[in-house]
């Protein structure tokens, strides 16, 4: 019984003083809205246009490619009635060997434009993650979360707009 006593009390203040150590730490808790850092920093805006241009250059080369088949096709009803029927399976498999060489177009286009998002949302995610690491051990946070995940939190732990100054001062001394 004395035994049982002992190995109570000491398991209880094992527990309450682990407790009590950690208790501090607690209430440092932090919250990042990813999606606004990537729409509103410095290096975020950067990578949008870069897509933007290359979607615009995609676009005008699709545009000329599609405007070119529809040409053929309406030259090939119209020039169907006075040609060989060997004549117009010729220029059909012609307008349908171009109509799958635009859909490849197409799809290869948007898989560029998929690995080129990947690739520059990643870099922005890599430098935010190393600037979240340095803010968490400089200022005692415990938990520095992603917004996403989170259901409700009071806007005093959003550390979103002190992270896009952080980062946007050191995208700005990298191009010094």
């Amino acid at each position: 019984m004395r035994i049982r006593k002992i190995v109570f009390m000491a398991i209880s203040f094992i527990f309450f003083s682990a407790g009590y150590s950690y208790s501090a730490d607690i209430a440092k808790i932090g919250i990042i809205d990813f999606q606004r850092i990537l729409e509103t920093s410095s290096a975020g805006k950067l990578s949008q246009s870069e897509i933007d241009k290359k979607v615009k250059k995609m676009e005008a080369e699709l545009k000329e490619k599609g405007a070119a088949i529809q040409e053929l096709q309406k030259k090939l009803e119209r020039d169907a009635l006075v040609m060989s029927k060997e004549m117009r399976e010729e220029k059909g498999r012609e307008v349908r060997i171009k109509i799958n060489d635009f859909k490849a177009l197409n799809k290869t286009y948007s898989d560029e434009l998929r690995e080129l998002e990947s690739r520059l949302v990643m870099r922005i995610k890599n430098d935010v993650l190393d600037i979240i690491k340095n803010i968490g051990k400089k200022e005692g946070y415990l938990l520095i979360i992603e917004k996403s995940s989170v259901l409700y939190y009071p806007n005093a732990i959003d550390l979103t707009d002190k992270l896009i100054q952080t980062y946007n001062k050191e995208e700005a001394d990298k191009k010094k």
